[in-house]
C-alpha cells in the first residue's frame, strides 16, 4: 500500500490520488422561463428603485444660491 517504509500518519491521504473519480457531476438543471422572467423583474426593480432614490434625493444634494446670498447679507448686516 504505502511505498514508504516508516509509518506515515494519514496515509491514505497520500495515497488519494489513485482513488479520485473520474465521474463528472450531473449538469445543472436549465432554469424555466417563470424563473429567468422572475429574475429580470427583480432586477429591474432593484434598478428602479436606485433610479428613484436618486431622483428624489436629487433636491437634497442641489446648492440652492438665493438663500445661500440672504444668510450672507444677514451676517454682513450684524457686523
Amino acid at each position: 500500500m504505502s511505498r514508504r517504509r516508516e509509518p506515515v500518519p494519514f496515509d491514505f491521504l497520500a495515497e488519494a490520488d489513485r482513488f479520485r473519480s473520474n465521474v463528472a457531476p450531473p449538469p445543472g438543471e436549465r432554469a424555466s422561463a417563470g424563473q429567468i422572467a422572475g429574475r429580470w423583474l427583480l432586477g429591474l426593480t432593484v434598478v428602479a428603485g436606485l433610479v428613484g432614490a436618486l431622483l428624489i434625493g436629487m433636491p437634497a444634494l442641489t446648492l440652492d444660491h438665493s438663500t445661500t446670498g440672504t444668510q450672507r447679507s444677514q451676517a454682513s448686516e450684524g457686523r
